[in-house]
């Protein structure tokens, strides 16, 4: 292979992939500088010369003549009068000689090698330039499509045909996808794995769902609105702290809009998880009022150093504040960053359906009864409002008792 189809062809690959000319010339030297080291076991003394466009190339030997029986004749940097002589009769010593190194020199395997080691530098650069690219996109929303089905993830192009991945972990539960579909998701994180950048992205990260406000919200984008912060049981429900830095425009009415316009359309990419929107303000109670919404607070009792609040509500408010398996008071909690209590206010009007726990201490140990009435389970709806799991983490029980009380609840109602 002539070294103008050598260059040519690497040329057109390198260009094929996007990479520009100052770069792709730094390449070929430092592969055919590595070809000369090999040879001549330096390559201080070449100058090498590439034209990427018209695929000439020259290499340039210079090397200092001195006397054939210098002790220099051997450094690489110098050559005997005898032998420059060869090259041209009139040279003396002191002179420099400068001679011209062709790639047919080389032999035939070391070129081949050449154009093997071209090509995996330029793929070792597309993924260098592929890493930095969504480095820094990190947080962003992206529009790709779905290439592969496999059993952990998803593997998605963008317009580019790069490949992501959106793990089933970073999945809405309810989504179900077919290849060549459209799916958007943010750039969660970005990764080297052995040398090759893995593009995470994900569908329930709290940044997908304020990406989406961005999109369909203008005020959101131009700044007028802040949101402040985004809860979310992906699939199912979310709370969202919005904040107006302009007095005549509505926080919470923007994002609805008119009709719900502007939720809707986040609603069904999400797979119709419910979205509260809540109008953020800096007076705590308030907050936490709205972020139990649509349950009806009668009073609280907030406890800014355990960071714990007591809340008491009419009891046909208790289930909405709970909410289904407990989300509704999952997420205002970490709404506010506050560990939320539901307690009956007593005076209020009592479910004839539900029954307070007292009356199971023949078949639940009343330790176990006073560490639900702690953090205001006091009646067997209001337990089995809640799931095993949020169960165990707002109580000192262990799963299996939990279980056991949740059985046992159940069969009173059946």
């Amino acid at each position: 292979m002539t070294s103008g189809l050598l260059i040519e062809s690497f040329a057109d690959f390198a260009r094929s992939k996007n990479i520009d000319r100052p770069t792709m010339i730094a390449i070929l030297e430092e592969v055919f500088r590595t070809m000369i080291r090999k040879k001549y076991g330096t390559d201080e003394n070449f100058d090498v010369i590439i034209n990427a466009e018209s695929g000439d190339l020259e290499m340039w030997r210079t090397r200092e003549i001195v006397d054939d029986n210098s002790e220099d004749i051997w450094d690489y940097d110098k050559i005997p009068l005898a032998e420059a002589r060869k090259i041209q009769d009139d040279f003396e010593v002191g002179e420099q000689v400068a001679e011209e190194v062709k790639l047919e020199d080389f032999g035939r395997r070391v070129v081949q090698t050449a154009r093997q080691t071209l090509i995996q530098k330029i793929k070792d650069m597309e993924k260098e330039l592929l890493y930095q690219k969504y480095k820094d996109q990190v947080g962003d929303l992206v529009s790709t499509e779905v290439y592969q089905l496999l059993k952990h993830e998803i593997i998605l192009v963008d317009g580019e045909g790069n490949e992501l991945s959106l793990p089933r972990t970073d999945q809405i539960p309810k989504d179900r996808y077919r290849k060549g579909e459209a799916v958007k998701a943010v750039i969660s994180r970005v990764e080297m794995l052995n040398g090759t950048p893995k593009i995470v992205l994900s569908r329930t990260s709290p940044v997908f769902l304020e990406r989406l406000f961005e999109i369909e919200v203008p005020e959101i984008y131009d700044g007028l609105i802040s949101i402040r912060k985004i809860v979310r049981e992906p699939g199912e429900r979310a709370k969202v702290a919005v904040e107006s830095y302009d007095d005549r425009i509505d926080p919470v009415g923007a994002c609805v809009g008119m009709k719900g316009s502007r939720i809707h359309g986040i609603v069904r990419e999400l797979g119709n998880e419910n979205i509260d929107v809540i109008n953020y303000t800096e007076n705590l109670e308030l907050l936490i009022s709205r972020a139990l919404s649509p349950a009806k607070i009668s009073s609280m009792q907030i406890d800014r150093e355990t960071k714990r609040v007591s809340v008491f509500l009419k009891p046909d408010q208790v289930s909405l504040a709970i909410g289904k398996g407990g989300q509704n008071i999952k997420l205002a909690g970490r709404l506010v960053d506050m560990e939320i209590d539901v307690f009956r206010d007593n005076e209020g009007q009592e479910d004839d359906e539900d029954v307070d726990l007292m009356e199971f201490s023949d078949e639940i140990d009343e330790w176990m009864i006073d560490e639900l009435r702690k953090v205001g389970l006091d009646t067997a709806k209001s337990v089995l409002a809640l799931s095993n799991e949020e169960l165990v983490r707002r109580t000192d029980l262990e799963e299996d008792t939990v279980q056991e009380i949740l059985n046992i609840l159940k069969q009173e109602f059946e």
